[in-house]
């Protein structure tokens, strides 16, 4: 358990290497803890869905898709909702993160709104997916789609979603034990590719 305090970036890599993630009980909680989950959200990268419904809105593309434009924002809009587990321990730990390059953002913009996006950290070939919002419909789903095309075309081989939950599952995330995604992890931190 770590107190209300910016989060060594070297401890949060050092966690993340090990496969655990810190996470607090809701913003305003002054504590920040380790989880390891005994079951594990994977999203495999050669087998993310898209429904026929987001196949005609990404056909449409009526929306601008960015990289790490607007990260502070989009934990900022991650964080705004009723229940969340990042307090501001974890919001000034990730934009540490973000200036040392292991921390990234995709935007979905729309009239010049940010309607959608996406954060996480990565670490040799492994991205690990923190939270994603939506202010309009489909707005985290287009985030995603266009985050797993980036991370296959960078050389990415593990996209971790921490927790399955109905939500992913429609999108392709499937559960696997903590073994197994220990050994996946072992094999992506090997690999060093760029975001």
């Amino acid at each position: 358990m770590l107190q209300n305090s910016i989060i060594d970036p070297n401890l949060l890599l050092q966690g993340y290497a090990n496969g655990v993630f810190p996470m607090a009980d809701n913003a305003k909680s002054n504590e920040v803890y380790w989880v390891e989950p005994k079951l594990r959200g994977i999203i495999p990268l050669n087998g993310f869905h898209v429904s026929r419904s987001l196949k005609r809105v990404i056909k449409k593309a009526d929306y601008t898709v960015t990289f790490d434009s607007q990260f502070n924002e989009v934990v900022s809009a991650c964080a705004d909702r009723n229940e969340t587990w990042i307090n501001s321990s974890i919001y000034e730990s990730y934009q540490k993160l973000f200036k040392i390059g292991n921390a990234h953002s995709v935007e979905i913009i729309k009239n010049k709104k940010l309607i959608g996006g996406v954060y996480g950290v990565t670490l040799g070939s492994a991205f690990f997916g923190e939270s994603m919002f939506s202010k309009e419909s489909n707005g985290s789903k287009i985030a995603l789609k266009h985050l797993v095309d980036h991370l296959n075309i960078c050389g990415f081989t593990l996209f971790d979603a921490q927790f399955q939950n109905s939500h992913l599952q429609t999108l392709g995330c499937i559960e696997i034990t903590q073994k197994k995604y220990l050994k996946l992890l072992k094999g992506a931190l090997v690999n060093k590719v760029t975001f």
